[in-house]
């Protein structure tokens, strides 16, 4: 990735040679380059081939040049950098050998990899500038995962030879970092004298003087602040003060939600109203840009993939020369003007601009991340602002898992063998062998399925892996169909997972509804994962309105005890609000029955009542939403409108629901029903009479199942509370993220409403943010008169 830093910008070999020698077409219908998951199995074999050539091999060599670019005003110095995998001396020749494991059969290689070879060539410039070599060679070796065969490529090269092949690749990237430079230059200047654009709200400043001084002595914050305070541009205001006195060289601002990107977007425009000079791209997910609707990655589906990276570098050239503020509208366009694909020149426009604004997978999934910032041994220097943060541990302990499913293996082998009948037999066998084991294991499965090791199903995938790979190879023009694809990178990503799992995973086995049988490799605590990206950072900002217990979240987010917290009161008076507990209904199971959702009912129905307005009510379920639906029902008709949630809602539905709240209309009682952690119940901004009232039923705890209880186990056996880490912190931040849809002005009003008796209980109430430090507590026969009360007073 390519970096400005004052007067020096700093390029990764990787990058400089991936971006100006890529040709040719995308084709990712079984992944291109190296996925995470080959490089995770590689390092073991780069590992073991470097032990292998004796005491004179440097393992692992960092690398750097700097050369001056440019004159006048616009002269740098240029640092390329990186690392090579190997330097040694053989007969007077100083060898530079690059190591690429794979899965593929390198056998059959007869050249090596351009872009290898470009990269091999770099350091080999490099070494002999710093040594004063005439001549210096370069060594491919390509090993295969499965087997570790290897095949080798040699050449030596001569100084007047490389240092011609050297200043043609740099005088091809000129006017790239030339742009960069003058960009960067641009964004400090303008930064350095920004002022914060609003007035402060209460609590604001503490926030942004929290957010800069974390950033400035590079120690991660965890904030926990209410909805309403004005969090996107608290962090974002001064992470761009830092980033322009050179702290950190971009800002990824990530998040959860497609409400919240837009907020960001909303903040960076703001900034450059007030005179910053930032460029931004927010980056949409593929199937959101494909003007294929569903993604076909591939030159023979796509004529957009066909020759896209011969002509991609032009579109993008263009682009940046015309935008600062890039979305998907943009991109679309230049796409559809170049002919190439929208996405993927997306992510080569987020190398060149100050923000990016992404979902949190683009950083932390091994499988979605941003390789061309992520992978590079020399690191980068970003600040990361993670939006929402309560929802990245369970988001990264999927990124971090992995699942097989025994009948995926035995419907793969009935597909080949039909659509292609030559040269089946070994594929089938390691198709067998897989299944086989899995068979074993799923005899084996009992209670929670805990297995301790799977070293014997790790080698049967490793040998399939590279089967798959070949039999594709072998198989050029045969449709290998869906279900081997899904095969294929399940695999793949499984044993990428296997590779780094340690005493933070658990593998267990499970039968799903249909009955398959399913072999989880399951991250119960992603902190170490996480810590491996939060290492490519300067510094993270963790924000969100419901972090509570900080302890909690800086753990399993890969914090440490160094790391700043901080918690924001709401600046919002308490008057406003009326909590009140009705102590009398509960979501337990044991509860439930026609009587209890008559009762639910009966409260949410005196809630809608009592002042007419929007409430919306939140259940644990679909089919516990149903239940009390139908009583509510029953008695709507003259005093509210009711909707419902349903599991099959689709965005154009669900934006007319909220569509019905932005338009209140006097004396008109609306009354939405939704299910708690779903997409109402987080991220949607309903101000003032919009919506003025929530009920809550039940604390929010996630359904006893398999997984939750092996997260219970494993926290127990690590001296935590398991029940409060598998089901109570999960479920009372979904209360609170729920009830933070109610005030989010000064001019705000309304009611909360904690349906459950177990909200009584010390172990919850501890868990309430400082605001909801009075409530009353009550049943229906006292809940129209705390209501009544509180729409009655003059505020």
């Amino acid at each position: 990735m390519t970096q400005a830093q004052s007067d020096i910008v700093r390029i990764s070999v990787r990058s400089l040679v991936e971006f100006l020698l890529r040709s040719g077409d995308i084709d990712n219908r079984f992944g291109t380059g190296r996925s995470p998951e080959t490089m995770l199995a590689g390092s073991r074999i780069h590992r073991r081939i470097q032990k292998s050539m004796g005491p004179g091999y440097e393992a692992e060599v960092p690398l750097k040049r700097d050369f001056p670019m440019g004159e006048g005003e616009d002269a740098f110095s240029l640092r390329l950098e990186g690392r090579a995998d190997g330097i040694y001396a053989e007969d007077g020749i100083v060898w530079i050998d690059e190591i690429k494991s794979m899965y593929a059969d390198v056998t059959r290689f007869t050249e090596p990899v351009p872009v290898h070879q470009a990269q091999a060539l770099c350091y080999a410039w490099i070494v002999m500038q710093e040594r004063m070599l005439g001549e210096v060679g370069i060594q491919m070796t390509y090993c295969r995962i499965e087997t570790e065969e290897t095949k080798i490529f040699k050449e030596i090269w001569g100084k007047d030879r490389l240092e011609a092949w050297f200043t043609d690749v740099i005088k091809s990237y000129e006017k790239w970092v030339l742009f960069l430079f003058r960009r960067k230059k641009l964004f400090a200047q303008t930064a350095s004298g920004l002022e914060f654009p609003f007035p402060y709200r209460p609590g604001q400043r503490d926030l942004v003087v929290a957010a800069y001084r974390s950033m400035k002595r590079a120690k991660h914050l965890f904030v926990q602040a209410p909805t309403g305070i004005g969090k996107t541009m608290s962090v974002l205001f001064p992470a761009v003060r830092a980033m322009g006195e050179g702290i950190g060289e971009k800002i990824f601002y990530l998040t959860a939600r497609n409400v919240t990107r837009g907020v960001a977007e909303e903040s960076f425009a703001i900034l450059r109203e007030k005179g910053l000079h930032v460029m931004s791209i927010t980056l949409s997910a593929k199937e959101k840009l494909c003007p294929l609707g569903t993604p076909e990655c591939n030159p023979d589906a796509c004529p957009m993939a066909k020759g896209h990276f011969d002509r991609v570098n032009d579109v993008l050239w263009d682009l940046l020369q015309r935008k600062e503020a890039i979305g998907r509208e943009d991109l679309l366009e230049a796409a559809r003007e170049g002919n190439v694909c929208p996405f993927e020149l997306g992510l080569d426009a987020s190398e060149w601009v100050e923000g990016v604004i992404c979902d949190y997978n683009y950083v932390f999934d091994p499988d979605a991340s941003l390789k061309r910032f992520f992978a590079d041994s020399i690191g980068g220097r970003y600040l990361f602002l993670v939006d929402e943060a309560h929802n990245l541990v369970d988001r990264a302990r999927d990124m971090y898992s992995a699942i097989l499913v025994k009948e995926d293996f035995l419907k793969v082998r009935r597909e080949i063998k039909e659509k292609a009948e030559k040269s089946t037999a070994k594929l089938c066998r390691n198709l067998d062998r897989c299944n086989k084991v899995l068979l074993e294991y799923k005899r084996e499965t009992e209670g929670l399925g805990l297995r301790s090791e799977i070293h014997g199903l790790a080698l049967a995938l490793q040998a399939l892996m590279g089967e798959m790979e070949d039999f594709r190879d072998n198989h050029p023009h045969t449709d290998l169909g869906e279900a081997y694809r899904d095969l294929f990178f399940a695999v793949r990503h499984f044993l990428g997972m296997y590779e780094n799992a340690g005493e933070d995973y658990r593998i267990y086995g499970e039968f799903d509804a249909a009955g398959q049988f399913l072999l989880h490799l399951y991250c119960v605590d992603p902190s170490e994962n996480l810590k491996m990206r939060l290492e490519k950072s300067v510094q993270t900002v963790f924000f969100s309105a419901t972090m509570l217990p900080i302890r909690y979240h800086r753990e399993l987010l890969g914090g440490s005890e160094d790391d700043y917290s901080v918690y924001v009161p709401s600046p919002f008076a308490e008057e406003k609000r009326r909590i009140a507990i009705c102590r009398d209904v509960s979501s337990r199971y044991t509860r439930r029955g026609e009587d209890e959702y008559r009762r639910i009912a009966e409260e949410i129905r005196i809630m809608a009542t009592a002042h007419a307005g929007h409430y919306l009510a939140f259940f644990p379920s679909y089919r516990f939403l149903e239940n009390v639906a139908s009583f509510l029902q029953e008695e709507a008709e003259g005093k509210y409108e009711l909707f419902c949630q349903t599991p099959s809602m689709t965005e154009p539905e669900k934006e007319d629901f909220l569509a019905s709240y932005r338009k209140p209309e006097k004396g008109v009682t609306r009354l939405g029903l939704c299910v708690l952690g779903g997409a109402f119940s987080e991220g949607i901004d309903l101000k003032e009479d919009q919506l003025i009232g929530v009920a809550i039923v039940g604390p929010g705890l996630p359904s006893v199942c398999t997984e939750r209880e092996v997260l219970r186990q494993y926290f127990e056996e690590n001296g935590k509370n398991g029940f409060d880490y598998a089901y109570r912190f999960p479920g009372m931040n979904k209360v609170q993220q729920a009830a933070g849809r109610v005030i989010r002005t000064p001019k705000d009003r309304g009611v909360i409403l904690l349906m459950d008796d177990r909200f009584t209980q010390s172990d919850n109430q501890d868990l309430f943010p400082r605001e909801w430090e009075r409530f009353f507590v009550t049943s229906k026969d006292g809940l129209g008169f705390v209501l009544q009360e509180f729409w009655s007073e003059d505020h």
